[in-house]
């Protein structure tokens, strides 16, 4: 190697990457300095060298060959290959060789250029385990450009927002904006995340089908080398279920109170209640004035309202005094369908019954559970009576029940086709003295009372509309209760 190649050589030391000149045989001719530096020898110990001896033994035979085709064909040849550092260390590489003659010079010199990719597959293999964490965490992950626009969600997202990701890529989270929080709170979170912040938050989303999606958000901002901000990475802890578990616990302590009232009220009103009922019948066995008889049975049935109010409050508000006793609930159920099909409303409503036969006996209060099959029944009858009403030509009238179980709970289902219920009164409808009716065709108790049934048997009770079409109540009664 003359010295002017020697001093053209050390150009070489700017540059990043590996570079070797080798002899025809595969002795090191000269090196520079990224090649001490990453493959830990001095200058003196690796110049006349062989370069295979350098290479992890598998990529020994490939790296030869590649070298003899370029010898050959006098063409540059790339492969990736393998370094030994201090006879431990492995150093992934992209080798490209390349034969060259220098002038008045008999045989090849060959020149090898190695691109170290250790690190490039350090960074592939993070990125390859934050995606398959990305994919398989169950919180939703959502990765959006500087504009919000989302380039990113998992799969995880795709189901809690029932969006799939075709539909999301590309666009500004506020294809599921709720509508719910006002501009300064986003133009806090935007303020916080572009000065390269962590941005934390309680967030209510709306899913496709228009369902709240609520979660608490965490956002942070992606940086770059030089701690510029490229992008947002969002992770979504999922609080529907939280916040659906805080709504039956305020629904069930409010429960609870009204029913402390309610025993109080039943009192206080029960007594003097029951001196005007006996001065009533006092009156009435006194008098001969039909005027006043016809006053007194107006206000003998508005006792006998107010006595019937007492009662319910009374049956919601203290613990049933009855025995348990093994049910069949489809035959409960029955009987329940007998009982209202006969009323005046329901003549032109079919009523269904879709049972299943398999059913096990529970311990249940067989009088307690009709009277919630009744009460259900009778809002359906009105719901129906209500929309034939306005639709007397072209209505039929429909209410479905239906029994099943799974694993741990018996489900019965009872649908109609009414008029169904205003979405602002579902949350209050199990509340008492809540009535959708006019006033005096319904005391608002009937619900509550059922409310209060099903929940002492451990069970559960819920209503929905049914597209608009009618109401659908649902009872849950565990399979296996323990009391």
């Amino acid at each position: 190697m003359t010295k002017s190649s020697t001093v053209v050589f050390e150009v070489f030391n700017i540059l990043p990457d590996l570079y070797f000149l080798l002899d025809e045989f595969g002795k090191i001719q000269e090196v520079n300095n990224q090649v001490t530096e990453k493959l830990g020898y001095q200058i003196d110990e690796i110049k006349g060298k062989d370069f295979y001896t350098l290479l992890y033994p598998p990529s020994v035979l490939r790296v030869e060959h590649a070298v003899i085709r370029s010898l050959e064909k006098e063409e540059t040849k790339s492969l990736k290959c393998m370094f030994i550092r201090n006879d431990t260390e492995i150093i992934e590489a992209d080798l490209f060789i390349s034969s060259y003659k220098i002038p008045n010079k008999k045989n090849r010199s060959i020149l090898i250029v190695a691109k170290d990719m250790t690190i490039e597959k350090k960074k592939d293999i993070d990125l390859l385990r934050f995606y398959y964490v990305a994919e398989n965490t169950v919180n939703p992950l959502q990765i959006t450009d500087l504009q919000g626009k989302m380039v990113y969600v998992n799969p995880a997202f795709e189901k809690a927002c029932g969006f799939p990701k075709e539909e999301l890529l590309g666009k500004s989270p506020k294809i599921f904006s709720s509508g719910k929080h006002s501009s300064k709170y986003w133009d806090k979170m935007w303020e916080s995340i572009q000065s390269g912040k962590v941005w934390v938050g309680e967030v209510e989303n709306k899913k496709r089908d228009g369902e709240p999606f609520y979660t608490q958000l965490l956002i942070s901002p992606i940086l770059d080398n030089e701690k510029k901000v490229v992008g947002y990475f969002g992770i979504h802890r999922d609080l529907t279920e939280k916040r659906n578990l805080e709504k039956q616990l305020i629904h069930t302590q409010k429960m609870e109170s009204i029913g402390t009232l309610a025993a109080g009220v039943a009192h206080e009103v029960g007594n003097p209640l029951a001196s005007i009922s006996a001065l009533v019948q006092i009156v009435l066995r006194q008098t001969n004035d039909e005027f006043i008889k016809e006053k007194l049975e107006l206000v003998k049935k508005q006792v006998t309202r107010i006595s019937k109010i007492i009662r319910d409050l009374v049956d919601f508000s203290r613990p049933s005094n009855y025995e348990l006793q093994l049910t069949n609930i489809n035959e409960t159920i029955k009987e329940a369908i007998e009982i209202v099909r006969v009323g005046k409303k329901a003549k032109n409503i079919d009523f269904l019954f879709d049972p299943d036969n398999s059913l096990a006996l529970l311990p249940l209060v067989a009088d307690q559970v009709q009277q919630v099959f009744v009460n259900i029944l009778i809002n359906a009858v009105d719901a129906i009576f209500e929309k034939q009403t306005r639709n007397s030509d072209n209505f039929s009238g429909e209410i479905c029940v239906s029994s099943r179980k799974n694993q741990e709970f018996l489900i019965l289902i009872f649908k109609d086709n009414g008029a169904g219920i205003k979405e602002d009164h579902i949350s209050k409808i199990f509340e008492p003295f809540f009535t959708t009716k006019k006033e005096g065709k319904g005391t608002g108790l009937g619900l509550w009372v059922s409310y209060g049934i099903i929940k002492s048997f451990h069970g559960d009770i819920t209503v929905e509309n049914n597209n608009n079409a009618g109401t659908i109540f649902k009872i849950m009664l565990p399979l296996n209760p323990i009391y």
